[in-house]
């Protein structure tokens, strides 16, 4: 065969003799039991060194345990035989003395012949003094070297052998003999037989075997492979690309009915198409889908340009989407919004008979902003319009196109204005219940317990927490613990500060990983199945079934009684709300969720902002008087006053209640707030205001004792301030007064 030259694509067969490895090579493939990938470990029966396949026992003996109604599993591997069938001696004749092979009615067939003339007497008088029979000449014994019988009449073997050689056609009776020796024979269920496919097909599925044991995924059972195999051959196909995927599970139905035979047909016929159309982008940018593990990307995502039906549209799109995924964003921000943008584009233009892209004006797409308007949501709207927008100026940026219209584009007035967004973080009733150890201890795999506990008082996005390396914990110079994960949105390592309690934690689930994994893993949270080496993480879509399990078993509640439903993200918020509402400074909170614009910061700011003077718009609030003062949240100077109660608050913050007393005048009361007309309370300060007036009635019986009778008058006129003012915040007061 001649091998391609440097500058000519290499066909199929080629990169498959050039990948396939020696050790898949052969026509039967034979494995160890150890092996990590097709091997079951050894048989528990001492002696044993087949596949074990189900209960630690191979299949030999696990039919045997099965036919024996199943014992105690500790009680029969202790007693088992560890040969085969094959290998153990035939039942001999009941007669003593005779060493003839059973042939019916627990007799040889001599003596059977012999007990049935004498017309079937009682056996055992019979058998005390049988006739004498014809016997082989002393020494003789069956062919088989583990059988110790008589042969029967002039032949080699003994009675059963005789009639095992005769039904497989009386061959070479030393080629038979082999037979039965000691690993002579293969199960079926430790190798794999490829000698009756064509040549390009048995090196398919030989490469598909070494991409399985390279992954190094799941288990794959031989007995699996032999039966899309025995598929295959029976097939008029010389490749797996001889047929689509549908076709072939068409042809497997009635033959292959089993879901781990079907998916291993179809994961052979994609491992071939990617090696036989893999090549990096020069191969994969022609094709109107791209798929992208092909170029690098994790999962099996792919991009459709088949939907864009402009042909000069789809290579602009094309060429953009490639731009984007090469300078580093990521598949879903680089290319999938791209491919969603441009499509409905596409969709757009062929309702209004658009076909060149000179044609692209302002009009044109002021009228597509009309028939964008039918998007529900205005941040779909907007993120259509700025994709959209980019792609024009691409276009004119690198002069992919010469014909596009300077007109085509879009202003910042023809975004949509994006409403305010809602808060998303929890109520502390909902954080007080998701916190408690005994609810955290009803997830049944602590490794889902501390993913949580990490979402929670970290608040890291859950794909980052997934993914979090082995080696996650970092100390600074003073010994502060930090926990280092890898930012995937922003592309950058992030540090943030964790308590030693998360730390134990971590290093207890280093430990879980170790018993199950000896040699180590790279990451923290590997998932607990296919996974032999324990290089892949937890899935997203696992860990937020675990989340959903576990809250149904807690019944976390929220304030009506109703069930709360929660996104992991929402722990990110809550603890962004959380870090703000202890004034903490926004640049900190920024630093410790690794913003990468204080304005996303400032949001939680805002939020709490909002609530608090929700707060304190619903309050009752009350002068030393006792009259209820009350402010229109929605009056011309609502949010002029709020500013002015927020900075007072601020600047002129007092134990039991707050100022109301403009900021430009200065206060002739001093520190006897309790007896000055500008001052509020609320009923927040109840507390304080018993707590005091007990304080002053005390200093009213002391300066009594002492003769201080002045000083007892001032008391007392704060005494009966307290009074009032806790008359009122406890009694509600119909009668308001609006300042």
């Amino acid at each position: 065969m001649t091998a391609p030259s440097a500058d000519q694509p290499q066909s199929l067969l080629g990169k498959l003799m050039a990948t396939v490895r020696a050790e898949f090579r052969s026509e039967t493939l034979i494995f160890d039991p150890e092996d990590a990938v097709f091997g079951g470990g050894p048989c528990r029966v001492n002696g044993c060194d087949r596949h074990a396949r189900g209960h630690g026992l191979c299949l030999n003996h696990r039919v045997r345990w099965d036919k024996q109604g199943r014992p105690n599993l500790a009680d029969f591997i202790a007693g088992a035989d560890p040969r085969l069938q094959r290998q153990r001696p035939n039942q001999r004749c009941a007669v003593i003395g005779c060493g003839y092979g059973s042939a019916r009615k627990g007799l040889c067939q001599l003596h059977a012949q012999r007990w049935e003339r004498a017309r079937r007497p009682d056996r055992d008088a019979w058998m005390a003094d049988p006739p004498t029979i014809k016997q082989p000449p002393p020494g003789s014994t069956c062919r088989i070297r583990h059988c110790e019988l008589w042969p029967e009449a002039c032949g080699p073997f003994c009675h059963s052998h005789t009639a095992t050689w005769r039904t497989n056609g009386r061959p070479d009776i030393d080629t038979f003999a082999a037979r039965f020796e000691p690993g002579s024979v293969i199960p079926g269920d430790e190798s794999i037989r490829l000698g009756g496919l064509p040549p390009q097909l048995r090196l398919e599925i030989q490469y598909t075997l070494q991409q399985r044991r390279d992954r190094r995924v799941g288990k794959l059972q031989p007995s699996v492979v032999t039966r899309v195999v025995r598929l295959l051959a029976a097939s008029s196909a010389t490749s797996l690309l001889d047929h689509d995927e549908d076709t072939w599970l068409a042809i497997a139905d009635g033959t292959v009915n089993d879901s781990l035979g079907r998916a291993l047909l179809l994961y052979a016929r994609r491992a071939v198409a990617d090696l036989a159309e893999t090549g990096g982008w020069e191969a994969e940018y022609p094709r109107d889908i791209w798929r992208m593990h092909r170029l690098g990307f994790e999962g099996r995502r792919t991009l459709r340009f088949d939907r864009i039906a402009q042909p000069w549209l789809r290579e602009l799109a094309k060429r953009w989407a490639r731009l984007r995924l090469s300078s580093g964003l990521g598949l879903e921000a680089g290319g999938a919004r791209v491919v969603v943008a441009i499509s409905r584009f596409s969709r757009f233009l062929t309702t209004v008979d658009v076909d060149d892209i000179g044609q692209l004006d302002r009009q044109l797409l002021e009228r597509y902003l009309a028939d964008l308007h039918r998007e529900p949501h205005p941040q779909h709207r907007s993120t259509h319009i700025g994709l959209l927008n980019g792609f024009f100026t691409a276009v004119r940026q690198h002069r992919w196109h010469s014909g596009l219209p300077a007109t085509a584009l879009f202003f910042p007035a023809d975004h949509p204005r994006r409403p305010d967004k809602l808060p998303r973080a929890l109520a502390e009733q909902v954080m007080t219940q998701l916190e408690q150890l005994a609810n955290l201890e009803r997830f049944d795999n602590p490794a889902y317990r501390l993913i949580t506990i990490i979402l929670m008082r970290c608040g890291l996005r859950v794909t980052d927490a997934l993914r979090l390396q082995d080696d996650c914990v970092t100390t600074d110079t003073d010994g502060a613990p930090y926990l280092r994960y890898f930012n995937h949105k922003m592309h950058r390592d992030a540090l943030v500060p964790i308590d030693t309690d998360l730390v134990d934690a971590i290093g207890q689930q280093r430990k879980r990983i170790l018993d199950r994994w000896p040699a180590g893993t790279t990451i923290l949270f590997p998932r607990p199945s296919k996974n032999i080496d324990g290089g892949h993480p937890i899935s997203s879509s696992t860990y937020r079934m675990a989340l959903l399990r576990w809250l149904g078993d807690c019944d976390i509640r929220d304030e009506h009684g109703h069930r709360v439903h929660l996104t992991p993200h929402q722990w990110r918020h809550t603890l962004g709300t959380r870090l703000i509402n202890r004034d903490v400074p926004q640049e900190v909170v920024r630093r410790i969720l690794d913003h990468d614009s204080p304005l996303m910061t400032s949001h939680y700011a805002r939020l709490h902002d909002d609530t608090v003077r929700r707060h304190w718009e619903a309050a009752r609030k009350v002068d030393i008087t006792g009259r209820a003062v009350t402010y229109a949240p929605d009056g011309p100077l609502a949010d002029a006053a709020w500013a002015k109660q927020r900075l007072a608050q601020a600047t002129q913050a007092l134990p039991n209640g707050y100022c109301g007393l403009p900021l430009q005048r200065s206060c002739p009361h001093a520190n006897a707030c309790l007896t000055c007309p500008m001052f509020l309370t609320t009923s927040e300060f109840l507390p304080q205001h018993h707590a005091q007036r007990q304080q002053a009635l005390e200093l009213i019986t002391a300066a009594e004792a002492r003769g201080h009778q002045r000083l007892a008058e001032m008391n007392r006129q704060v005494l009966g301030n307290l009074d009032t003012i806790i008359s009122s915040l406890e009694t509600p007061e119909t009668t308001e007064h609006a300042l």
